[in-house]
């Protein structure tokens, strides 16, 4: 192993952590570990990555200059917590864990002990295979750290090929809520709109919603709301009350309300910045609830 270099352990056969290991063992540093999962996909997934690895228990797994620690984001503190009690923590080893949800409090038992705890956060889905270490290369990673140890997790992070973003301790929550806000609350209207879309009768629903979304994904992000379209920016009262008709006339009545109540945050944000006047948001939204009331298309 070159100087410099790091052994590396790994606690958690998920879809993340290998991944993470293999990039840094692309970069030369040596895995000496990943524990072994009671998921057989995890294990064959793995041992793909890593033939000849050893893999141990998660309390034999922590013989190592590095232990990344990527377990569901509620068993993170636990996972630590026990270790610390059997006295696996050593000070100089560096404690990672890669959730969005946290920043280094959960690893407070070995920061106690001397170790130095960092959390890095790659904002995408993994898949578990070498497809996602390509599209680590320039993704942004949020890094929180002691300030000590930011340039040992911002070298971590280039040797990946990614890009360091440092995200303050106090504001991790912030982040991670804003991420899954973003991301998974997106699936909701639109798997709603597919199954309104076969409701109405289009067999491949998919072909019509995907070239809007990707469309609106675009605007949103590089025009902010500025580039917002649609009833709500045009105070068209008539369409959105009869949008909603329709939606509960469909016994679709989640959609209605998942409709009703979106189409409102939008009327507050075009009016906020200043896409739709004080007497067109008045009307948008009263419209709206009086149609979600009633139910019935007219």
């Amino acid at each position: 192993m070159k100087p410099g270099r790091l052994r590396i352990s790994v606690i958690g056969a998920g879809r993340v952590g290998p991944v993470l290991a293999k990039g840094w063992q692309l970069s030369g540093h040596d895995i000496v570990a990943v524990t072994r999962s009671s998921n057989p996909e995890s294990n064959d997934r793995v041992d793909a990555f890593f033939p000849s690895v050893a893999r141990p228990d998660t309390e034999d797994a922590t013989d190592a200059d590095l232990v990344l620690i990527a377990v569901p984001d509620d068993e993170i503190e636990p996972v630590v917590n026990g270790l610390g009690e059997l006295g696996k923590w050593k000070p100089g080893q560096i404690i990672v864990h890669p959730s969005g949800a946290h920043g280094t409090d959960v690893l407070a038992p070995a920061r106690e002990v001397g170790a130095i705890p960092i959390a890095l956060h790659p904002p995408m889905t993994f898949t578990g295979t070498s497809l996602d270490l390509e599209r680590l290369v320039q993704c942004p990673v949020a890094v929180t750290a002691p300030a000590v140890a930011l340039p040992i997790a911002q070298a971590l992070v280039y040797e990946l090929e990614a890009e360091p973003v440092i995200v303050p301790e106090e504001t991790r929550g912030l982040y991670h809520a804003a991420l899954t806000h973003g991301a998974n609350h997106l699936f909701v209207p639109i798997l709603q709109a597919v199954e309104a879309l076969r409701e109405a009768g289009v067999d491949e629903p998919q072909q019509f919603i995907r070239p809007l979304v990707e469309a609106a994904l675009d605007r949103a992000i590089r025009e902010g709301i500025e580039g917002l379209t649609g009833p709500v920016r045009r105070a068209d009262t008539g369409t959105l009350a009869m949008h909603v008709r329709h939606l509960k006339a469909a016994e679709l009545d989640d959609t209605a309300a998942t409709y009703t109540v979106l189409a409102q945050a939008v009327a507050r944000l075009a009016h906020s910045g200043r896409q739709l006047s004080e007497q067109g948001y008045r009307d948008v939204v009263s419209a709206l609830l009086i149609a979600e009331a009633e139910g019935d298309v007219g």
